[in-house]
């Protein structure tokens, strides 16, 4: 997986300081809140939607049962529709399959519909290193790149930005990028759409190589489908003479009828609709219809490594709703940008140290930015025990050692002896309870203190409780 992100801190000190951010806490709470509750509302209008979530669950198990041979099955039935598939084993074998790819082109700039696989690549920061600008088309999108700024949410990457930020990151940089915002521009949600329009509006008709991301690919006939609420996405599918899309080789349903099951869940526990806007769908190529030119670049980065975890693989499953960002009490408080990856939330603390690993020290602790309540996994409309995999990983990361859990261990192997000798055991209360006064209000050491910041230490008795018992109670 790309590095962009790492070499940020770990996440409890990054959470540590965004929440201190009243403003990102208030944006955050505001927008998870009111997405929450129309997903309840979505959802609750049908009488079969646990069937669809087992129904989702077991196609996305079967087919990353049977990955191999739907991967074949998806090269044949692209070439047969005329296009190009490409395979990447990593993040920098992609960008250098799609930045030779716009180069053969002759053309300096692409433009993009959302896609998290790019985002996890790093793809514009490559593409700008060979002198190829990637122009941002999503409106999140768009004010993420003008912001110079991270993404922090699956499905509203600029959940942290209110509306005020919005008008000054438009005003402030438009100009720089194309087309400047209009004078007087307030910070009116249409007034901003506009803005964001009549912008994109000459890149759309100007750029001759679009990219895109998929949310599925049909096996039997070489289809891709992206879903999305704007617009832009079929502007970018359809204009450009050259189209290039990353997916994740995780994104395969077998057959249109499996199809169906996720186009019913992902808009209702994503956007709370019945069904997008906008729900694209290309084969190949066609004279006279659409790009002359498609290509497929199947990404593996990390997720064959994956799928060879009996536990952890269910997390490609994920269809990229963000349900479980929209409950989780963890997210809401530090927000995206505290997970360092483009993945965030409950399914970015499984899917990221999956597909990255956990050498670095914000992979390892990841796993640990959970409070396991299981909200999560309530609303994943294809039934992802988050929290199992969670504490699995817990395992992983607690067997690589480390200081902490070196010290960790030694504690549990000295409390074990001295709880398998009672002697030692009333001696050491004893002495707890006559040194009761000089104790400290808060525990020596770096991780220790840490959590006793924000937690009061229980006052020790004036006398241990046998003690207490042979008195009252003999």
């Amino acid at each position: 997986m790309s590095g962009t992100f790492v070499g940020m801190p770990s996440f409890p000190k990054a959470a540590h300081e965004a929440v201190r951010n009243e403003t990102l806490r208030g944006n955050l709470r505001h927008a998870t809140h009111t997405i929450r509750d129309k997903r309840a509302v979505a959802v609750a209008e049908l009488a079969d939607w646990a069937r669809l979530r087992e129904a989702g669950k077991q196609i996305k198990d079967r087919t990353l049962r049977h990955l191999d041979r739907y991967l074949v099955q998806v090269e044949e039935a692209v070439t047969a529709a005329g296009g190009t598939v490409h395979w990447a084993a990593d993040a920098d074998e992609a960008n250098r399959i799609v930045t030779d790819l716009v180069k053969a082109t002759g053309e300096r700039e692409v433009v993009k519909v959302k896609s998290m696989a790019t985002q996890e690549i790093g793809f514009n920061e490559a593409l700008e290193a060979e002198g190829i600008r990637a122009y941002e088309t999503d409106l999140a999108e768009l004010i993420v790149q003008l912001g110079e700024d991270r993404p922090s949410h699956i499905l509203v990457p600029a959940i942290h930005r209110n509306r005020g930020e919005i008008r000054e990151i438009f005003a402030r940089e438009m100009g720089a990028w194309g087309r400047p915002a209009p004078e007087g521009l307030t910070d009116s949600p249409a007034e901003l759409a506009e803005a964001a329009r009549l912008h994109l509006r000459e890149k759309f008709l100007r750029a001759k190589v679009g990219v895109s991301g998929a949310n599925f690919m049909v096996a039997e006939t070489g289809t891709l489908v992206v879903v999305e609420s704007e617009g832009n996405g079929r502007m970018c599918l359809t204009l450009p003479e050259t189209l290039i899309s990353v997916v994740g080789i995780e994104k395969i349903v077998p057959t249109w009828r499996d199809l169906e099951v996720f186009l019913q869940t992902l808009p209702r526990s994503s956007t709370a609709e019945r069904m997008n806007p906008y729900t694209s769908m290309w084969t190949g190529t066609r004279d006279g219809d659409g790009p002359k030119a498609f290509h497929l670049v199947l990404l593996d980065n990390g997720r064959t490594d994956a799928l060879a975890d009996e536990v952890g693989r269910q997390a490609l499953r994920c269809i990229r709703c963000s349900a479980c960002l929209n409950v989780c009490p963890v997210y809401e408080r530090a927000g995206g940008h505290a997970y360092g990856s483009v993945y965030p939330g409950p399914i970015g603390a499984i899917l990221t140290p999956q597909l990255r690993g956990t050498g670095s020290e914000i992979d390892a602790s990841l796993p640990y930015a959970s409070s396991l309540c299981g909200a999560c996994y309530e609303v994943c409309p294809v039934a992802i025990d988050i929290p199992e995999v969670l504490v699995h990983l817990r395992e992983k990361v607690a067997d690589q050692g480390g200081a902490g859990h070196r010290l960790e261990k030694a504690a549990v192997k000295a409390a074990g002896w001295v709880l398998d000798h009672p002697a030692a055991l009333a001696a050491g209360e004893r002495l707890a309870s006559t040194t009761r006064k000089l104790h400290p209000k808060r525990l020596p050491g770096p991780g220790a203190r840490q959590w006793s910041e924000s937690r009061d230490l229980p006052e020790m008795p004036a006398e241990p409780f046998r003690d207490w018992w042979k008195k009252n109670r003999s």
